[in-house]
């Protein structure tokens, strides 16, 4: 391998770095000019609907072409080997965020995303791909101070540790998660390439950039797959709006701006949530039961008709005799309970109008049996008129989502009917709220209630689905949960990640069968990420050991970088002045710090560092700023990095909650670069040694 200032600034005395220097002002020249091009697009002014969709492609034109004086405009350069370009002359294609053009049409950068770049990723010495060499680039504060040569067919191949790439992947951060283009690995290169009608659960070790791989597979998917997507969407779910903010710079920075970000809390906000269940309540009513409980309760309130039907069309009445009544009313429940899949059911609010249609049609062949020829019009009036309007009142009665609910709860002889043999007394019991709202809206919902909700909106009518949805800590999510997420899916395609080790959830399962069963995806691959690139070897090491109680059967993560003093194992007699002087170290160095305690010590730990002169601040789930020194509850950390992580009390994490070591293992797997851990109790057994 060949280097050039991998530690350090050279200068334009280095030809390669001089002329790779000049390349890189001419691809923001070119990018500047590009946008140039965009603003100056024309308005032709056929209508107002041209014009306004005009509008709307070039306001997101310009985004997509948005310059970051911080982020160069590439990262990478491949070379192709002799005889492998056009003509026999090898090619050469500078790598990075977005295709850059000149003038006229040839390319400067090449998009990250296009097949040509796959080779960046992929090529090795034992594979090279067509590639002769692979050069990365380094960077400080937007100037181009370095790079480094693979000769591929030489046999060079860093294997993914060398300088540069190492530097980058430890590079101090604060602020929200950057994109990870400059280091994906050849396993994290698969996953972000898989096709657009390939459903894949990750299942992803700490430190293995699990989440990164699933917003560079949207930003993938939107790049090869544009048309399609436009109309259909890509939704990314999260686990709390801390984590959305932490990650909703990701996909921008790849120049792709439409892509909706969502917490299943609020994909389910249909109803203000005011209260919290007791654990063992919020775990039944997460259960994949419930489904069944409401579909009873919706559609038992279908009734058989009893008597005939008199309608009028055009002004002559006509009856319809109760057997036919019974026939419509039959078919159509049957359509709305007995479908193959959630495409072909017949939802509960358009069975009704397709009931309502059932009368007016009959009435309308009777009328053309007899000579006559109403018109769609009429039939139309027929359907809407006061007479079949009442009987379906009678037989199939509108319903509100929120007011069955509401109803299932405080109706326990109701609950028994929707119940009887899928639940106990004692889980009915469980359900009943005994002391009933003055009203629907009055009711204290809680969110386990909003995913009940939900799930009977999605019953009344379809919702509406994306082309492709990521979902991130799926591992948490319960069964009624997930099939929340799949209404929104529809016929496209998933990406689920998570990591069943860091299940905290009641829900919590041993494999991934029953979530992904539950998002409707059942035979969805699941792929491993098991080389973990950002969390230093001894601190991964430390946190494995926690790894045989928690899953027996996952394999455990390995580090591909370590650092002596990474890891610093504090016992202390008083907590806050060794809090102090360690936060007051890290957070005089460079990148983000974060203070992680259970949730009842936030209060405290943010007094006595307040106290000490420290700027800090409380992360909260409401994803407001924060300042570089957090200090994070123990139940927001999941997802999060930080430069350097101090946990305070692990003992007390761990009695917080019942998986309480499934929230310490996530705990301690938060940092990039140092791992410190106070604790006046003694550790956990597991981590003792």
């Amino acid at each position: 391998m060949s280097a050039a200032a991998a530690g350090g600034t050279r200068t334009t005395t280095d030809p390669v770095l001089a002329a790779e220097r000049d390349h890189l002002l001419r691809a923001a020249d070119c990018l500047t000019q590009m946008r140039a091009a965009a603003v100056s697009v024309a308005d032709a002014g056929v209508d107002a609907w041209a014009s306004e969709r005009l509008g709307a492609a070039r306001a997101e034109r310009l985004r997509s072409l948005a310059h970051d004086p911080g982020v160069p405009a590439f990262f990478g350069r491949t070379d192709g080997s002799a005889g492998s370009g056009p003509d026999g002359v090898p090619e050469t294609f500078h790598i990075g965020r977005r295709h850059v053009r000149d003038a006229a049409g040839d390319p400067v950068v090449i998009d990250w995303r296009a097949p040509m770049s796959r080779p960046f990723y992929q090529a090795s010495a034992a594979e090279p791909q067509g590639l002769a060499r692979r050069r990365r680039f380094g960077f400080a504060e937007g100037e181009l101070t370095s790079y480094e040569d693979e000769h591929l067919d030489e046999g060079q191949d860093d294997g993914g540790t060398g300088d540069i790439l190492r530097q980058e992947i430890e590079r101090p951060r604060s602020g929200p998660m950057r994109d990870i283009v400059a280091t994906i690995q050849p396993d994290q290169d698969d996953i972000v390439r898989a096709p657009l009608t390939e459903s894949i659960c990750v299942q992803g070790a700490p430190g293995t950039g699990k989440t990164a791989v699933g917003l560079h597979r949207a930003a993938y998917l939107l790049y090869t797959h544009g048309e399609q997507l436009a109309r259909t969407g890509v939704l990314v779910v999260g686990p709390n709006k801390a984590f959305l903010r932490y990650i909703e710079q990701v996909l921008p920075a790849l120049g792709e701006v439409e892509v909706d970000q969502a917490t299943v809390e609020s994909l389910t906000a249909r109803v203000t949530v005011r209260a919290q269940d007791a654990p063992e309540v919020a775990v039944l009513k997460g259960d994949p039961r419930m489904a069944e409980v409401l579909r009873r309760a919706l559609w038992g309130g279908v009734r058989k008709p009893t008597d005939s039907v008199q309608v009028t069309l055009s002004g002559r009445k006509y009856r319809i005799g109760d057997d036919r009544l019974k026939r419509f009313v039959d078919d159509l429940r049957r359509a709305g309970t007995s479908g193959v899949d959630e495409q072909q059911l017949v939802h509960y609010a358009a069975g009704r109008e397709r009931l309502a249609m059932s009368l007016a049609e009959y009435a309308r062949r009777l009328k053309e049996a007899g000579g006559g020829s109403p018109t769609d019009a009429e039939t139309r009036r027929c359907a809407r008129s006061a007479e079949v309007r009442a009987f379906c009142d009678a037989v199939w009665p509108a319903v509100d989502a929120a007011g069955l609910v509401h109803d299932l709860f405080t109706d326990p002889e109701r609950l028994a009917r929707a119940a009887q043999g899928v639940l106990t007394e004692e889980e009915q019991a469980l359900l009943h709220w005994p002391k009933p709202p003055r009203s629907v809206r009055a009711a204290r919902w809680t969110p386990a209630d909003a995913v009940l909700v939900d799930e009977v909106a999605g019953m009344l009518e379809r919702t509406p689905g994306y082309g492709h949805v990521v979902v991130d800590e799926a591992q948490d999510l319960s069964p009624m949960q997930c099939r929340a997420v799949a209404r929104r899916l529809a016929a496209g395609s998933l990406t689920v990640l998570g990591d069943l080790a860091q299940a905290t959830s009641p829900w919590s399962v041993a494999d991934w069968s029953q979530t992904l069963t539950a998002l409707g995806r059942p035979d969805t691959t699941v792929r491993p990420l098991t080389r973990g690139y950002r969390v230093p070897g001894e601190v991964l090491d430390f946190a494995n050991r926690l790894l045989p109680s928690l899953a027996p059967g996952l394999g455990q993560a390995t580090a591909v970088r370590r650092e002596p003093g990474s890891l610093r194992l504090r016992p202390v007699t008083l907590l806050a002045e060794p809090l102090v002087e360690v936060v007051g170290e890290l957070a005089a160095g460079e990148g983000s710090t974060g203070v992680v305690c259970a949730d009842a010590s936030v209060a405290e730990v943010v007094d006595l560092l307040v106290a000490a002169g420290l700027d800090v601040a409380a992360l909260t789930d409401d994803g407001a700023e924060t300042t570089r020194v957090s200090v994070v509850p123990a139940t927001l950390a999941k997802g999060l990095e930080f430069d350097s992580v101090v946990v305070v009390e692990p003992a007390a994490i761990v009695a917080a909650e019942p998986r309480g070591l499934h929230r310490l293992y996530v705990v301690l797997t938060r940092a990039v670069s140092t791992l410190v851990v106070l604790h006046r109790e003694e550790l956990p057994a597991q981590l003792a040694g």
